[in-house]
């Protein structure tokens, strides 16, 4: 049986604020060493799929440079697979930018459809989970099914983000919703969908020669074809999955990795999260400095009087002398300098800190309210920047108006800054 996994890594990923100014959704940095699209590549070359293509749009170029040739996940391979990277083109026939997830496969379909693989792996490049896509496959053939999607049950409260489906007892979907004010279940959609090759191409054009139809899996396929009795089969999912779609799922995504038993295990050796690693020394830490439930990724240097709490620290980030973090994730080689206090941050790479700067705040509520610092970004020395604050990329002192910025401002940079 050949599978083809196809990655969808288009996203522009907005809801992420200041993280997806200068990448694609996918390409977010996660856990210090990671990107997000590491999981969905994890999980297919763990799953024995090692044929896998990449469809990315909004600016590629960090992921680009990030999967590379795909040699960390052992896909730099050429007559056995491999992975592709495939973006919009401008051709004679019809091409433009995706108009939504399933216009996106439409336009590859050529070449997704190359090879003549037996099945179709869909799946998003910006979940955070662990799955064995072979028993899933194995299901779809048990079932001789033309869709098998996975699901996982979400609070109600919550399920009106989701699309929703209705299930048989032998888990046959009945009915799917996307996204209704009004929930009638919260058996939700995950975005992992298995196709066999032959319905796919027939849905997808079917879909494509209709012209009220946004073209997009939730919106319009996966309603179709449960409308029209497709041998549609829902796969249950019961581990870790969170879409970090929002500023505060991606921190508290990370909150949970800092639990006494994570609900995610990054340790489990059976299961190896792949990744393209810098090569950096090995972390130090000075005499006198205090972590506790913190992650520290290589090249993290700690100065003497320092005190990290509850946060996650990327390759390379120098924190000095007397300076506190707490509850903040630091972006690779951010610079807190010394006496400066930092608490529910979220610094992108290259940021610096200055001396005795104020920046975020522990905020009572139920729901955490997180500061964010653009890339490349500067806080000038003894400057306050208050919880909620959003500091936007290449922002540099004369940027700033005073030196208290407050919960609800926006700094952004006065200058055209070179975009890299």
């Amino acid at each position: 049986m050949k599978v083809r996994a196809v990655i969808l890594a288009g996203g522009e990923g907005s809801r992420l604020g200041t993280l997806t100014a200068k990448r694609t959704k996918p390409a977010v940095p996660f856990a210090g060493k990671y990107r997000i699209i590491d999981f969905a590549l994890s999980n297919c070359v763990n799953s024995g799929i090692f044929d896998v293509m990449i469809l990315a749009q909004y600016r590629p170029h960090s992921l680009i440079e990030h999967i590379g040739a795909g040699g960390p996940w052992d896909l730099n391979r050429d007559w056995t697979g491999g992975v592709r990277i495939f973006t919009p083109y401008k051709a004679r026939g019809a091409s433009d930018w995706y108009l939504g997830t399933a216009d996106a496969v439409q336009q590859n379909f050529r070449f997704i459809k190359s090879s003549s693989p037996d099945l179709i792996l869909l799946l998003s490049g910006d979940h955070i989970y662990e799955m064995n896509y072979a028993k899933m496959i194995d299901a779809h053939m048990a079932n001789n099914a033309d869709l098998t999607m996975a699901t996982i049950t979400v609070p109600i409260a919550e399920a009106s983000r989701f699309g929703i489906v209705g299930v048989e007892p032998n888990l046959r979907v009945t009915s799917f919703l996307e996204k209704p004010a009004q929930p009638p279940s919260n058996l939700a959609n995950m975005g992992v969908y298995l196709f066999s090759t032959e319905v796919l191409n027939q849905v997808l054009l079917d879909d494509h020669g209709r012209a009220n139809s946004s073209h997009d899996f939730g919106k319009d396929i996966l309603p179709r074809m449960v409308a029209e009795g497709k041998r549609v089969f829902a796969y249950p999912y019961e581990g870790y999955w969170v879409d970090v779609g929002t500023v505060s799922s991606y921190w508290q995504a990370h909150m949970d990795q800092l639990a006494d038993h994570p609900p995610f295990d990054l340790n489990d050796r059976s299961w190896i999260i792949h990744t393209r690693t810098e090569e950096r020394p090995p972390i130090w830490v000075a005499r006198g400095a205090v972590i506790e439930n913190s992650m520290l990724s290589d090249g993290c240097e700690v100065a003497a009087g320092v005190r990290i709490e509850n946060s996650v620290l990327s390759p390379g980030v120098m924190v000095r002398a007397g300076a506190v973090v707490q509850e903040s994730i630091l972006l690779t080689g951010t610079v807190v300098e010394a006496g400066a206090v930092v608490k529910r941050t979220i610094t992108d790479k290259h940021v610096t800190i200055g001396p005795n700067a104020q920046v975020g705040g522990i905020t009572p509520g139920t729901e955490p309210v997180i500061t964010m610092i653009g890339k490349n970004s500067h806080v000038p020395p003894g400057f306050t920047i208050e919880p909620g604050a959003v500091i936007g990329t290449d922002v540099i002192q004369e940027d700033y108006p005073s030196n208290t910025i407050r919960a609800e401002d926006y700094i952004q940079t006065k200058r055209l800054a070179h975009e890299v």
